[in-house]
């Protein structure tokens, strides 16, 4: 029972962790503070490890799966997977790692690009236009804006088909 609880509590306090980081990245977009958004980028950046490192796992490793459902008795489908090819197996959950990482990197590229977006919008580098109710920023009108005004052409006449 006293391992049960140790494992409880540590499960409540990663989980309470995780809520903090995920917390502080939805704070830090809401604010535009790109501090605040590299600690859920670090998280995803490890979880992205440790999944790579259970693909390579069960590439190395090809028979630690068997042996894992063995030690199981409550798996569920254990006769089903027991039955399949070891081979198929491996390649089946190598499978199905894959389209998680790759999620998983979609996902580090969301948050990456977001992370820019907020701290390109803090630098001084991007231009922004900002309109007050006092003063209304028009555009230029297309003549002075063009290089050569004189120059121009006419457009081609309409021809139907």
């Amino acid at each position: 029972m006293d391992d049960k609880w140790n494992y409880m509590c540590i499960a409540i306090a990663i989980s309470l962790l995780m809520i903090l980081i995920c917390a502080m990245a939805a704070y830090g977009v809401y604010k535009q503070h790109a501090a605040w958004i590299i600690p859920f980028f670090c998280y995803q950046i490890f979880d992205f490890a440790l999944n790579t490192l259970v693909a390579f796992t069960v590439l190395v490793y090809p028979n630690s799966i068997q042996e894992y459902i063995q030690l199981h008795p409550n798996f569920p489908y254990r006769d089903d997977v027991m039955s399949v090819n070891p081979t198929c197996l491996v390649l089946i959950i190598l499978l199905f790692i894959s389209i998680i990482l790759t999620f998983k990197g979609y996902l580090i590229s969301c948050v990456w690009n977001c992370y820019e977006y907020v701290n390109g919008r803090n630098s001084s580098d991007v231009l922004v236009y900002v309109t007050s109710n006092d003063n209304t920023v028009l555009l230029p009108l297309y003549d002075d804006a063009t290089v050569n005004g004189a120059a121009k052409e006419a457009p081609p006449p309409y021809v139907s088909a």
